[in-house]
């Protein structure tokens, strides 16, 4: 079993680090949040006072943090990761969700120090998470991704080799874009359904088992009722939070500026989960509870 260095063991790393742990690795975590790191210092594993500690003689490090300044933070410069990891030729594993050339730029450093660098984020949300059953999207040489994957495992049902570094945030953020899409969409045609007459498990019925069938729908269905494990039914209580789809589309965004891609429906949802995630202050929500903003700007 691995040494594995954790960093960031919040909503999403906790339960990934308590997971390694069950798998009878060794982990030992660092988060500002003293109260993260205790979960897991319960589950069995230890706690560093900084991600240079927690990186020091580490077979592998792992890391889920919120944004790409936080990545560089943590692992460039003299008390970051990859010098801290040098010594030991650690594996490196970025879980965060981040900017493509952020990614690859963290990467080409850690090459240049003798070190393989995979970056893996993550779809699943929480309750992929705490239930080990996350895809990972992972950009990484062939042999960064070999030596990833068993430890990927232990955290997820699929593992995915999207090509080279920084693919793996690239896979991330278009799926992230249709799903944020798709979740307006179902959110608009349940409320027009409602409004004709038609009531929540019918056209539910209906949709799952036709063309429109989509993920959003059949295993997040935004409205109660339909499909018991929905955060509908817990008053979009955040499996993953709206505030992390906008973050996702403006990465999204970026990309497509900087490619000169036209990504017209992308846009269109992030404007609404900019109105519904910060004008509306529904960031901690979940963000199939757009249907509410739905609702509201209908008028009924």
């Amino acid at each position: 079993m691995a040494e594995i260095g954790f960093i960031g063991v919040g909503n999403m790393g906790g339960p990934m680090a308590r997971n390694l742990l069950k798998a009878g690795h060794a982990v030992t975590c660092f988060d500002l949040s003293a109260a993260a790191v205790q979960a897991v210092v319960d589950a069995g594993g230890k706690a560093a006072a900084s991600a240079e500690e927690a990186a020091t003689g580490r077979e592998v490090v792992v890391s889920m943090l919120p944004k790409g300044d936080h990545v560089r933070a943590a692992y460039l410069g003299d008390n970051g990761v990859i010098a801290a990891a040098k010594a030991s030729g650690s594996l490196l594993i970025d879980c965060s969700t981040i900017d493509v050339s952020t990614a690859r730029e963290v990467a080409a450093t850690a090459a240049a120090s003798g070190l393989e660098m995979v970056d893996a984020p993550v779809s699943g949300g929480v309750g992929g998470a705490e239930g080990g059953t996350l895809t990972f999207m992972c950009g990484a040489t062939d042999d960064g991704f070999a030596r990833a994957e068993p430890i990927l495992s232990k955290m997820g049902a699929k593992i995915v080799h999207a090509g080279g570094s920084g693919n793996g945030q690239a896979a991330k953020i278009c799926n992230n874009m249709v799903l944020g899409i798709s979740m307006a969409a179902a959110s608009e045609a349940f409320v027009l359904a409602e409004n004709l007459g038609l009531d929540h498990q019918t056209f539910f019925d209906i949709v799952s088992t036709s063309s429109g069938y989509c993920w959003s729908i059949n295993a997040y269905c935004p409205v109660p009722g339909p499909v018991p494990a929905s955060p509908a039914n817990r008053d979009y209580q955040a499996g993953f939070t709206a505030e992390n789809m906008l973050k996702d589309l403006r990465l999204a965004a970026a990309a497509a500026a900087d490619t000169g891609t036209d990504t017209h429906m992308g846009a269109e949802a992030e404007k609404l989960y900019s109105t519904y995630a910060e004008q509306m202050a529904q960031g901690p929500k979940d963000f199939s509870g757009i249907i509410n903003m739905v609702r509201q700007n209908t008028g009924k």
